[in-house]
């Protein structure tokens, strides 16, 4: 059982339930969205979740205090998908001229005001370094414990930066696992603070010699992806392996009505990410298969 293909999921911005919750509700966001997108009810999916937010909160986040829990979507049948073009919106647009006028003055004021006002836990990241060391050792302990399994690893805002920052870490180490599908959702991984500061930790941007493959799936209408799309932002790796930027509709809402297109449920029922996981699982069918073929011919 310790080589089945495992999906290992890495949480976001802001404060969580209690990490038991949070967990099982990541995996009922997977199995809906399988569900509904695909018609497929794996009921022993094999999920595991790295979970950082006591580092930095005192208290989980309590059920009165939860303005968006977990819930079945209302409605049948598939999941919206989006046109399949990532082209930039206007607000991308306007975006790509202020980071030119911020490379050009040296100063990313615009950067610093979204990092530090919307994207809070960003800023506490690059300022508390025995934080920023914690949340990393988080994934690191995951990696370590399930190496050797093939892993599909999907990463929620903030968790791609840690996620990205780990795998490189681990390159320079002399350690590198096997990433078979890196999927990033939501990822700030275009700001150009975020890019600054990646570079000068790391170097050129790349795809990390871990990934085999890496899906970034974002909603336009998400404030974390504004900016450059991670294609042409980060170069492949030495294998060839480069991004590819996939268009969603995050369509989450929370209990009341109102939308929150970063909402990591609303990216796990995705089509697009029902795909991922359902080709990823694919593996294990195939490999359980043979097996069982070998098993029949002794």
């Amino acid at each position: 059982m310790h080589d089945r293909p495992l999906i290992l999921g890495i949480h976001g911005l802001a404060n969580k339930p209690p990490k038991e919750e949070k967990q099982a509700w990541w995996a009922e966001a997977i199995r809906e969205g399988l569900r509904r997108n695909l018609g497929e009810d794996p009921r022993d999916l094999s999920f595991d979740f790295v979970y950082w937010a006591d580092l930095r909160y005192d208290a989980p986040l309590s059920e009165d205090s939860n303005r968006e829990p977990y819930y079945p979507a209302r409605g049948r049948g598939p999941f919206p998908s989006a046109d399949g073009v990532c082209a930039p919106t206007l607000t991308d647009r306007l975006y790509r001229i202020v980071e030119w006028a911020q490379e050009k003055t040296g100063r990313l004021v615009l950067d610093d005001f979204i990092i530090e006002h919307r994207l809070d836990d960003l800023w506490g990241y690059y300022e508390d370094a025995a934080f920023r060391e914690s949340a990393r050792n988080r994934l690191r302990e995951a990696l370590e414990q399930h190496a050797g399994r093939p892993l599909l690893l999907a990463a929620h805002s903030m968790g791609s930066l840690i996620a990205y920052d780990v795998l490189r870490q681990l390159e320079r180490d002399g350690r590198c696992p096997r990433i078979e599908h890196f999927v990033t959702l939501g990822a700030p991984l275009g700001l150009a603070e975020i890019k600054h500061r990646l570079a000068e930790e790391h170097g050129a941007l790349r795809v990390p010699y871990a990934v085999a493959r890496w899906s970034n799936l974002g909603d336009r209408e998400d404030v974390a992806t504004v900016g450059t799309t991670l294609a042409e932002a980060y170069a492949p790796n030495a294998t060839g392996v480069g991004v590819i930027d996939r268009p969603v509709l995050n369509t989450y809402r929370r209990p009341r009505g109102s939308v929150n297109h970063h909402k990591s449920y609303g990216y796990l029922r995705t089509p697009e990410f029902s795909e991922a996981v359902a080709a990823f699982l694919d593996r294990e069918e195939a490999v359980a298969s043979v097996e069982m073929s070998d098993a029949r011919s002794a």
